[in-house]
């Protein structure tokens, strides 16, 4: 993937999307969310670095597989990431420069909702990132779905009996009987948390949350 244009041009676009944000009452049909999973270096937003963004749009209760993103960033090779992530020397070598890569990623989420399985570590490492380049964070409303399946299972939303000990993707996985194909890499995590979406959406629709102030997290992601 070629680089797109410069980041300060992608930060300006981004910025002026959010003059009016989502408003709270809006049917949760309407929005378009935007899963996403970044692979990383590590834990730590300011020692490590992203590796890999996937991410697939979900529109009206679809996957809309013509609208995804796959970006593989230029990083000092890692060879205990590589066999977590399956990513080569070579293919990082024909990967974006961090600044490229974050231009791509904005011009690809817009104002959309993001949503991740423990998505705050993935906003950390993407607010991490920008700032070696701007003054600039993510904007976007953000959606866990280990948090909201927590939530639904609270509301009885899949009925009195359902229990979950696992609270990880791929527990969620089990939960509804998805086949974790791909897994530990960013687009294959990206095309699970979709699926696992969908099922939440739907879960949440019967439980009455349908709009998507009823969805979203509320707790801040410092830390």
């Amino acid at each position: 993937m070629s680089a797109q244009r410069p980041l300060a041009s992608a930060l300006a676009d981004y910025r002026r999307r959010f003059d009016r944000s989502w408003p709270q009452d809006i049917p949760v049909e309407s929005v378009r969310f935007c899963v996403l999973d970044c692979e990383t270096t590590g834990l730590d937003p300011q020692r490590h670095r992203i590796i890999s963004v996937g991410a697939v749009a979900v529109v009206e209760g679809q996957i809309e597989l013509g609208d995804t993103l796959e970006v593989l960033l230029r990083v000092r090779f890692n060879t205990a990431a590589t066999l977590v992530h399956g990513i080569t020397r070579s293919e990082t070598r024909d990967a974006l420069d961090e600044p490229d890569a974050l231009a791509v990623l904005l011009d690809y989420l817009g104002d959309g909702v993001i949503v991740g399985h423990h998505i705050n570590h993935d906003l950390r490492m993407i607010d991490a990132a920008l700032a070696r380049h701007s003054d600039d964070q993510l904007l976007n409303r953000h959606l866990d779905t280990g948090e909201l399946m927590q939530r639904l299972l609270a509301d009885g939303a899949f009925g009195p009996d359902a229990e979950l000990t696992d609270h990880s993707l791929d527990g969620l996985c089990r939960f509804f009987d998805i086949l974790p194909y791909d897994r530990h890499t960013a687009p294959g995590d990206a095309f699970l948390t979709a699926a696992i979406l969908l099922r939440l959406l739907r879960a949440a629709a019967r439980s009455g949350r349908r709009a998507l102030g009823a969805l979203l997290q509320a707790a801040p992601r410092d830390g």
